[in-house]
């Protein structure tokens, strides 16, 4: 079975002054410049996604769409509820439900979440600030992942991600 490339991306910097509810908050104008980076470092970096799971966060669905406007091709996407303020039992729940039809597969959400998957799944401790990737590479099917060998290949936030 072939590798699998987990891609988790932490949203945007996000606008805190206004009085909407969590859930709703919008980029900040950092974020705003932020997302675009990030799918400008996955457009080079990443041969094909084949799938986006996006938190359904306005910040989060808004990182994907400025990132994935900067992808040659845009992959499908869905909003998936588990992912908002998501424990990292609930991420990795997500993750093992994915399609052996995708090998590639970008994650949108939040922290601590992202940052505490990175570390089950790669044994790696990784600051997630906003905007920061981590690839994962997997082995084996989506359903094992967290029981097999994974292994970090670039972390950090755009145009620097590295490993």
């Amino acid at each position: 079975m072939p590798e699998r490339t987990l891609i988790l991306l932490r949203h945007a910097k996000s606008d805190w002054s206004g009085e909407e509810a969590d859930v709703d908050r919008p980029l900040a104008d950092r974020g705003l410049r932020q997302a675009p980076e990030a799918g400008r470092w996955l457009a080079v970096s990443i041969d094909r996604i084949d799938l986006a799971v996006v938190s359904p966060a306005r910040r989060a669905r808004s990182t994907w769409e400025l990132a994935s406007a900067e992808l040659a091709s845009r992959p499908p996407s869905r909003i998936d509820e588990r992912l908002y303020a998501a424990s990292t039992s609930q991420l990795l729940g997500v993750v093992r439900a994915l399609p052996d039809e995708v090998d590639t597969v970008v994650l949108v959400g939040h922290n601590p979440g992202i940052e505490d998957l990175v570390s089950i799944l790669t044994g790696d401790s990784v600051p997630m600030p906003t905007s920061a990737l981590a690839v994962i590479g997997l082995a084996g099917s989506w359903s094992n992942a967290g029981r097999t060998q994974a292994t970090l290949r670039a972390a950090g936030r755009p145009p620097a991600a590295s490993r």
